[in-house]
This record gives C-alpha cells, structure tokens and sequence, in this order.
C-alpha cells in the first residue's frame, strides 16, 4: 500500500519552519516569565530578653540599659525585661525608665514569673513600656514615696515629693494610654494591683503565664518606634529569643547590693579588724575583716548612701579600737556601739522602705558587737588578775626548800634556781619556804604553812662554801 506524504512548495515549508521556531522560542520565553523573581528572604523575628530579680540601684540600671543599647545595635523586633522586684533608688529607676522610653526598640516590661511584684519603683518601669504584662499570680503598685524610716513625708517637702511622683506617673500612663486615676492611686494611696485587676483598671495590656505565651499574644500589636509618632506592628510571633545576662561581676554585686547585706558585711569587716587588733598575730581575722570591709564599701558605692551614716560607722570602728589601747572600763565600747546604731539607721537615705537597714539587722549587730567585746574585756580582766607566771615576778608565791639555815640570811632552792635569801622568821635548812616578794637579785621568804622538807621536795642542802 503506497504510503500518502503531502507536497508543500520551497516557500510555504520555509514559512511553516521560521513559525515552529519562534513559537518554541515564545514559548521557552513564556516559561523562563512565569517563575517570579525571587525576593530576599525575610529574617526571623529577633527578641533580646533580660531578667532582673532584685531591689533597683545603679547597678542594674547599668544592666538593663546595657542590654537597651545592645537591643538597638541588632536591631531587635522587642526587647522584654521580666522584672521581680520590691522597688529600689529613684535616680536609677529614672535612669531605667528614660532609657526605656527613649529606646529604639520596641519595649516589653513583663512582670514574672508568679509571685513576682513590680512595686514602689517596679510600678514607675511597668509604665514606662510600650507594652506592659504580668505574669498570673504577680502584682504592682504602692508607688506612694516615704521616707528613709518608712514614715509619710511631712510638711512642704513630703508635698513636693509626691507632687513630682504624681507629675511622673501621669506623663508615662498619659504616653502609653493607660488609666491614669489608679495609676494616680498607686502614688496617692499606695494602692497595689493583682495581674488581673491591673488588666481590668487598664493599667497593662495583658496577662501571660510565660516567654512563649506572651510572645504570640503582643504579635501585630501597634507600637510607637522610637520617639516618632508613627507606629509599626510588633514581630514576635516564633522569634528568636537572645537572653542577654549579667556578667559574673554584676550578678555577684546584685546580690550584695542590698542595704541588709552590706550592713552585716560592714559589721563582720569592723569585728574582724577588732579581733586582729586586740590579739595581733592572729592573721585570720584581720584578713577575713579587711575582705568584707572592701566588699561592704563596694556595696554601698551602688546604694544612695549618707555621708553622715557613714562617718558615725568609721567613728564606731575607730572607738572600737581605742577601747584595745585605752582603759576606758568599756565607755569606748559603748559609744562605738551606739554609734554604729545610729549610723546603721541614717545610711541610706533613699525614700523606699527597701532600701534602709532592718532593725532586726540593726539591733543583731548591736548585741553581737556587745557580746563579742564583753567577751575580749573578759578575758583581758582575767589575764590582769592572774598571776603572773614568768620573769622575776613570777617567783612570788613559788615554794622553795632552805638550802641553808636563815638566820636570818641564806640561801634557798626555788624554780630550778638557788637565790640569796632573807627570812621573815628563822628557817631550819630543808625546811619549806614561800617566796613573798622580790628585791632584785634577793629574796624574801617565811616558812611555808604546810611545813614539811628535804624529804617532801627531794631537793639536798646545800654545802657551805657552794656557789650560787
């Protein structure tokens, strides 16, 4: 069977060739057009967090602005500070709360974990954030400012004092939107909030029970950026969390900065140099002393002290030392004493109830410093009264045998030694005698009461003619 194969002519196959080409050439186009561009790929959210548990001083305001500055340089999407604290110096939470409300980054205080509060200083940063949360369990507030006893500001100056508290506060709810009558009434009336009546009075904007929980619950929440009115979502949904900790040195200086624990460093420091003083030589004390006096003094350069506070501490350390080089029947003791109360009492002179010497501290200090010299002057009392066992005094009292007769004069064995010898009462040789008292290289004696001899103390008579 003839197979059919159609005819075309030179030109209509040159044509039909020239169209197969560019429709596979459009084609190919076609292709290569409808994969879209590939567009850079969108970094994961990034979120620095910090943790702060203790009373607010210079050295975790360093800390966390350390940590806000970091947070700007990368560029975070949040930077979350979960605070526990019981409130702390109001210049340092100054410093806190204008780093925070300056911060390129968007802030996040979260008040964790439960049990946690954020009172007194604590309330002032809460407010300062763009976001503001609470753990369950925790709360805030008692904002009112005291002062250093813990007692009201009386007068003009307790006015002023909480007239600028009030004027804070309102600048940093008004600035966030939040309810600014309990904001007012956690200064006023030292009102504090559960987590959940802060979140129903408006003073935060959620509660969350932890990081990841409160991550996803602020993502897409407008914030402001920076001190520009213009506001961006939050990207924290699944972002990577950058803990950023205190360094070895801060964390160890956060757990000494506290006016408790400087208190009884500066105590231990003063009782060690005492010992070391009235007992030379003993080395330990003295060294022990000298390392809490340092750190104590470390301590407070964190703390908002008193120059009179601590002028009356190193007034009780130097009366504690003079008491060891003048007799002073413990007067010396006892105003160094009172001295060291009073400086206790009036050393820091912050507004908080914080951050001042409890008086169980103060009072445990008093009567362990009181025991402790009682004791050193006991001893020393003893020692005065004792007799004395060593050089030519010691011979008093000693019991010695006649090695010749006195009659009154000879010569007697006493502690090892034959001396010259004058005898109250005539002495038989052996006989036993009791030295009464010393005059230089002579001894007076009488005969001991309890008689005896030679045979008693096995000493032999001396010869005459025997040296001395």
């Amino acid at each position: 069977m003839a197979r059919f194969a159609p005819k075309l002519c030179p030109a209509k196959g040159f044509a039909f060739s020239v169209a197969a080409l560019l429709a596979l050439a459009a084609a190919a186009l076609a292709a290569t057009g409808s994969e879209p561009e590939s567009e850079p790929a969108v970094p994961a959210p990034e979120v620095v967090h910090i943790r702060v548990d203790s009373i607010i001083h210079r050295g975790s305001a360093e800390f966390i602005l350390e940590s806000l500055t970091a947070a700007d340089e990368r560029g975070a999407d949040a930077f979350v500070l979960e605070l526990s604290t019981p409130g702390g110096a109001y210049d340092a939470t100054r410093e806190i709360f204008t780093g925070l409300l300056n911060a390129e980054s968007p802030t996040v205080v979260w008040v964790a974990p439960s049990g946690a509060q954020a009172a007194s200083a604590g309330f002032f940063i809460l407010l300062a954030a763009d976001v503001a949360a609470m753990a369950p369990g925790t709360n805030t507030g008692a904002a009112h400012p005291v002062a250093g006893d813990g007692s009201d500001i009386e007068g003009h100056l307790g006015e002023k004092v909480e007239q600028d508290s009030l004027a804070t506060i309102r600048s940093l709810a008004e600035r966030n939107n939040r309810n600014l009558e309990m904001a007012e009434a956690a200064v006023l009336k030292s009102r504090s909030f559960t987590a959940d009546e802060a979140l129903e009075n408006g003073l935060i904007d959620l509660v969350a029970p932890d990081l990841d929980a409160l991550l996803a619950a602020i993502d897409g929440r407008e914030v402001r950026r920076g001190q520009s009115e213009e506001t961006a979502p939050l990207r924290t949904a699944g972002a990577d969390v950058r803990r950023l900790e205190m360094s070895p040195f801060q964390r160890f200086l956060s757990v000494i900065a506290h006016p408790n624990v400087a208190a009884i460093l500066m105590s231990l420091g003063f009782l060690g140099l005492y010992f070391e003083f009235s007992n030379p030589g003993a080395i330990l004390p003295g060294v022990v002393g000298a390392i809490c006096l340092i750190l104590g003094f470390l301590a407070l350069s964190v703390l908002p002290v008193n120059v009179a506070g601590i002028a009356l501490l190193l007034l009780a350390g130097i009366l504690f030392i003079a008491e060891i080089k003048i007799t002073s029947y413990g007067l010396l003791s006892v105003g160094a004493i009172i001295s060291l109360v009073l400086g206790y009492s009036l050393l820091f002179k912050s507004a908080d109830p914080v951050l001042r010497v409890s008086w169980q501290v103060i009072l445990s200090v008093a009567v362990t410093a009181g025991l402790a010299v009682l004791f050193l002057m006991t001893m020393v009392v003893r020692a005065h009264r004792s007799q004395v066992k060593t050089g030519v005094e010691g011979l008093v009292h000693k019991v010695g045998v006649a090695r010749t007769a006195l009659e009154p004069r000879g010569k007697v064995f006493v502690w090892g030694e034959i001396w010259n010898a004058v005898a109250e009462s005539p002495v038989a040789a052996g006989q036993r005698v009791e030295v009464t008292a010393v005059n230089g290289m002579e001894l007076r004696v009488r005969p001991h009461p309890a008689g005896g001899g030679e045979q008693q103390l096995k000493q032999p008579v001396v010869e005459e003619g025997e040296a001395v």
